[in-house]
């Protein structure tokens, strides 16, 4: 069972969580500025977003259980996550042959790509009320909107998470939680680790079913 939180805590949470965020923007700054080297592309634009869309779906709404979408997301984040897979940070058999080769041109270039494509719309589906209720009272109690922003589209470094694919959200959270995935200074794995099971799938269920006047 979740144990209660203080509003003191709560706001000395928020505090770090911002502390973290800003920590993180200043390093994944750092990287940015070397990646800003141009560098030959070692394929066409147009061939390495054909290899991209191949899995995250036409115009980069997925349609493929626990891959998420990629339109509409910060440049920062999509070029950072990039080079992780690059780097072999991130674990992905399949990202990280695609990420190979890429280079640091490459990497700008498709990630500005994909920040310009319009986000995912909201599921045709209604929310279930009941979940999405809790996942919005969830949200507002850890601070998500501190980084994501209100609307949650996300900003720098953080994701877009309004109307991200719901079985990928709850697979992304899950493994901050397990420490699986790495974030920016733990700050995910702070904000996570004392949620459960139906807490994650109550966030991840109304971050999916956002309405677009939400965002």
């Amino acid at each position: 069972m979740t144990r209660p939180r203080t509003r003191g805590s709560r706001a000395a949470r928020a505090l770090s969580t911002r502390v973290i965020a800003r920590a993180a923007l200043a390093v994944l700054t750092a990287a940015w500025s070397v990646l800003s080297v141009a560098g030959a592309l070692a394929a066409s634009l147009e061939e390495r977003i054909t290899v991209c869309l191949a899995c995250h779906g036409a115009g980069g709404v997925s349609r493929v259980p626990e891959t998420p979408s990629l339109s509409g997301q910060p440049q920062f984040f999509t070029v950072a996550q990039l080079f992780l897979f690059r780097d072999g940070r991130r674990s992905s058999a399949a990202m990280t042959a695609a990420a190979t080769d890429l280079t640091n041109e490459d990497l700008r270039a498709l990630s500005d790509y994909l920040a310009k494509l319009p986000p995912p719309e909201p599921p045709t589906e209604p929310a279930d009320s009941a979940r999405a209720a809790r996942g919005r009272t969830l949200a507002s109690q850890n601070h998500c909107t501190v980084c994501h922003n209100p609307d949650f589209s996300g900003r720098e470094q953080m994701p877009r998470l309004a109307n991200q694919r719901e079985d990928y959200l709850l697979k992304t959270m899950r493994g901050y939680r397990s420490g699986a995935r790495i974030g920016y200074a733990g700050a995910m794995a702070v904000e996570l680790h004392e949620l459960t099971d139906a807490d994650l799938d109550a966030l991840a269920h109304y971050l999916s079913h956002l309405p677009r006047s939400s965002r």
